[in-house]
């Protein structure tokens, strides 16, 4: 058999079955207490994911003012780990074969650890925009890298486990929102408040190796095989599809995590209180990043939930321009919800395209690579409009149309194409 359609056998076994099949015997074994041990790890992991992003946002205006950036480059301490994120992603496979999965995740935390902790004497914003590249760097590694441990761990619970991290990333998001404004009046400097996430880091370090100590159980599964690792996604529209999907989808968040407390602050919020807004954000979107796969877990077909996660968004978004001050947190709670639904199930619905844990892993890291390049530019591009008008209307504007587009796309994801995908 040629390389080509071995790797397409690999590729295509089970996909036009239900999602689970291959492993409907995994599914009656009881949930065991290592089982929860894992998935308090990789909620402790999650939490580190976002606070880099989310920790920047209500403190903006007092770094703008202490190191002079600009708009535009105040903006790219939120996009610029994010492109880190996706240029990344796309060095996961090289990364897994050199050092395999485990190691590299510690070394994303250990990246996350550094940079934090440099935060705490930077005095520049040059030197905060390379701390938050180091940042973007190792969540890219982690992101990347702990999807195809999961279909592995936990091959008949994907949305469970994806819905556990995805929750926990979310969750992590609003305690970097809600405790870095606190952290920094309670020591009277704005670096303490960014350089704190240091800890927690560290703390899903040691928690990770510790988890792994001893042999790598199924380790020889680690590796892709080799037809798998000769396989290119570049070429293959889905792949694209997907990606640019995930891309445009979490727009949405990282203009939302930039931006949503400076809107409100013109609208008269204190510093405080925006950032409390964006903190109950992200508890709705850990919330629905957790329960929209469940819900979704029983059914073959993902569109009609993943529709339901963009129509949150939409309505979230139109609320934010035409009724901003009617009900502020009944608008962020519900495009919360619709994102952080969204972003667990498209990286789920990535996932059902291959039985194959490599696969479906080398798949998500594509999606991840391609969406989060394309999710930066986002806020970039909102950083300037506020610039140029003074507002932030034509952003939100902006993100409503890209919502309503990506409902378009979503009835393309039928799982009677994940046989042809490739």
């Amino acid at each position: 058999m040629s390389p080509t359609l071995a790797f397409k056998s690999i590729v295509n076994s089970h996909s036009s079955a239900s999602p689970t099949p291959a492993h409907a015997n995994d599914a009656s074994h009881a949930f065991t207490w290592r089982d929860a041990l894992w998935l308090g790890a990789i909620v402790v992991i999650g939490i580190n994911l976002r606070p880099l992003l989310t920790s920047i946002s209500p403190l903006m205006t007092t770094i703008r003012d202490a190191t002079g950036l600009s708009f535009y480059g105040a903006s790219l301490l939120t996009s610029l780990p994010v492109v880190a994120m996706g240029i990344g992603a796309f060095g996961a496979g090289a990364l897994t074969r050199s050092i395999g999965e485990t190691r590299g995740v510690a070394l994303g935390l250990l990246a996350i650890a550094l940079a934090c902790g440099a935060r705490w004497s930077t005095a520049s914003g040059a030197a905060l925009l390379a701390t938050a590249a180091l940042a973007g760097v190792g969540v890219a590694a982690i992101q990347a890298l702990l999807p195809a441990v999961l279909k592995q761990r936990f091959p008949a619970r994907v949305p469970l486990a994806m819905g556990v991290f995805s929750a926990s990333i979310m969750g992590g998001g609003g305690l970097g929102a809600r405790l870095s404004p606190w952290v920094s009046a309670a020591m009277g400097s704005w670096h303490a408040g960014l350089a704190v996430w240091a800890i927690p880091a560290l703390v899903a370090l040691l928690c990770w190796l510790g988890l792994n100590r001893g042999p790598s159980h199924g380790s020889a599964a680690q590796r892709a095989p080799a037809d798998a690792i000769a396989f290119s996604l570049w070429r293959k529209r889905r792949a694209w599809t997907l990606g640019l999907y995930f891309g445009i989808v979490n727009g949405g968040y990282t203009t939302l995590v930039a931006w949503l407390p400076a809107f409100y602050q013109q609208h008269g919020a204190s510093v405080a209180e925006s950032g409390s807004l964006l903190a109950g954000m992200t508890v709705f979107q850990a919330a629905a990043a957790l329960l929209l796969p469940l819900a979704a877990a029983p059914f073959r077909d993902r569109r009609p939930w993943l529709i339901l996660g963009l129509s949150a968004q939409l309505v979230g978004l139109l609320g934010l321009i035409f009724w901003p001050d009617a009900a502020p947190l009944v608008w962020v709670a519900i495009a919360g919800a619709g994102l952080g639904g969204t972003f667990s199930l498209t990286l789920v619905t990535a996932m059902d395209h291959s039985a194959h844990h490599s696969v479906a892993g080398k798949l998500v890291a594509f999606t991840q690579g391609v969406g989060f390049v394309v999710a930066a530019i986002t806020p970039v591009f909102a950083g300037m409009v506020r610039g140029w008008t003074g507002g932030f209307g034509a952003a939100w504007v902006m993100l409503a149309v890209s919502v309503a587009a990506m409902i378009v796309v979503s009835v393309f994801f039928s799982p009677r194409s994940y046989a042809k995908w490739n």
